[in-house]
């Protein structure tokens, strides 16, 4: 999908806003009765203004960008056309709208904000229909078909952050099968090319691509499964300092705190039971507590916990180059990965000769604070998985489908 060309973006562009849609289907059946209400809460946005901003973002890139031809070379700042909605900035503009101001703010109805969904999709059909077909002109429909699905997926998450319950069809789909288990893998030594080369689309903290020098490593075949991570628990985990750093230490026990847990935090988000004996992990999923399989890959843990997990087995989380070299020359061998976004030991940085794109917040703003995940979940679209994708949370992060393997010291 990185190089659709027109007919495979447009089909791909009514898929997105169709999934969208269906899943908003879900919130309107759970909240639509308490007029959309949900937590203010610094991991979430308020529904209605999750949909609007991915009608916005569509709009503003497109519909109103008179730059849309110039692909990486627009000017992010020049002057756009008038929103077919007259408050579309004043509402959905996540560059101005401060994310603490989203839940007071008039926003429209349900009934509007689907109109505005469909128009802002049908004037960039039209649009494509028109548009020449090489990377230029193609680069800002490319930008927000990824942009919706990455939406797409935040609604999935804030589902179960909200203990929604969901369809069965798709409450099924988000569920992690259970794993082949394999023995860890060892890789070669190798100069690798760590990034994306300049073609197709490419997300701009992938450029610019660059020779690494990468020792021999050896790397889990799969995420570290429940009845691994359980060990940890019994053995425990969540009660010793000396496996965690500082911080990671003091945000356990923030977090046991915050949640009102009784003797601390035991266990990932969403976990309602770990057994000590049994080994069994009750976890709660879209609101109804569910018995996960010791060979489902250990889900919704922070970075601070994946690390801690690390230093308890002897191992250590990978290298994001370590992890894009397994998914690209060990997967014949059994590296398997797309079930859980997977955390690595890497800082989010940006690469040598980094340059922003036009929508420069997208990485630019989080270098040096957010770590670096690969792979991607069960509630990734498939057009977005790719080896060489990079994702970025804070260390404290455990809403999202979340995971993590090791690697040998």
């Amino acid at each position: 999908m990185r190089g659709a060309d027109k007919a495979l973006l447009s089909l791909a562009l009514m898929d997105a806003r169709n999934h969208t849609l269906r899943l908003f289907g879900q919130y309107q059946q759970a909240l639509e009765g308490v007029d959309f209400v949900v937590p203010q809460l610094p991991v979430l946005n308020p529904p209605l203004w999750e949909m609007g901003h991915v009608g916005w973002f569509q709009e503003w890139w497109i519909g109103r960008n008179m730059q849309r031809s110039r692909g990486m070379r627009c000017e992010p700042a020049h002057a756009r056309l008038a929103s077919i909605e007259p408050n579309a900035d004043r509402w959905w503009d996540s560059g101005k709208v401060p994310h603490s101001s989203r839940w007071t703010l008039d926003l429209p109805g349900v009934a509007s904000c689907r109109a505005y969904l469909l128009d802002t999709l049908e004037s960039t059909l039209e649009l494509l229909e028109r548009a020449d077909d090489n990377d230029d002109a193609l680069y800002f429909y490319r930008l927000c078909l990824f942009h919706e699905d990455m939406h797409a997926e935040a609604l999935t998450y804030t589902a179960q952050t909200l203990g929604l319950s969901l369809d069965k069809p798709l409450l099924q789909a988000f569920m992690p099968p259970p794993m082949t288990l394999r023995e860890p893998l060892l890789v070669p030594a190798v100069a690798w090319k760590l990034g994306s080369p300049a073609t197709g689309f490419v997300f701009d903290n992938e450029l610019t691509q660059h020779e690494v020098s990468v020792p021999e490593f050896e790397i889990d075949a799969q995420p570290v499964s429940w009845a691994q991570f359980v060990e940890f628990v019994d053995d425990g985990g969540y009660d010793r300092p000396e496996l965690w750093q500082g911080a990671g230490w003091d945000w356990l026990q923030a977090t046991a705190t915050s949640e009102g847990a009784y003797q601390g935090r035991r266990g990932p988000r969403y976990v309602e039971q770990i057994g000590v004996a049994s080994g069994a992990v009750m976890q709660t999923r879209f609101g109804q507590p569910m018995r996960m399989l010791g060979n489902q890959p250990a889900m919704h843990m922070s970075w601070w916990e994946a690390d801690a997990w690390c230093r308890w087995a002897g191992r250590r989380l990978p290298a994001e180059v370590e992890w894009e070299v397994a998914a690209h020359t060990a997967a014949r061998r059994g590296f398997m990965w797309g079930d859980v976004w997977e955390w690595t030991g890497s800082s989010f940085r940006a690469f040598p000769g980094f340059e922003p794109h036009p929508y420069a917040d997208y990485s630019q703003p989080w270098f040096g604070t957010h770590k670096v995940l690969r792979g991607a979940s069960m509630a990734t679209r498939s057009r977005m998985k790719h080896p060489k994708y990079r994702n970025f949370y804070l260390p404290e992060r455990d809403d999202i489908f979340c995971g993590f393997r090791s690697c040998a010291l």
